[in-house]
């Protein structure tokens, strides 16, 4: 992803939530609006997002393991993404 394509996007919530977090200060003036290298969108292939779903909701209606916890570890995880150790 380019470095100009960031800053037309909108931050990914839980990604600006972990980065606020980690910031010092007792108050934060104003959210940004726009993403940066640290909260930009994580791209995700939608077949797999689909597929996530899908357990997910069959699991809650039927009451059995339909193997949704295996398909969202697929998924990226943006908090430890976003996490600069």
């Amino acid at each position: 992803m380019k470095n100009t394509d960031v800053k037309k996007m909108q931050p990914e919530a839980l990604a600006q939530f972990g980065k606020r977090a980690r910031e010092d200060g007792d108050q934060i003036e104003q959210t940004e609006l726009t993403a940066d290298s640290e909260t930009s969108p994580t791209r995700t292939d939608p077949e797999i997002k689909q597929r996530a779903a899908t357990k997910v909701l069959r699991e809650g209606v039927f009451q059995r393991d339909e193997g949704a916890k295996e398909e969202i570890a697929k998924l990226p995880d943006r908090i430890t993404k976003s996490h600069k150790r």
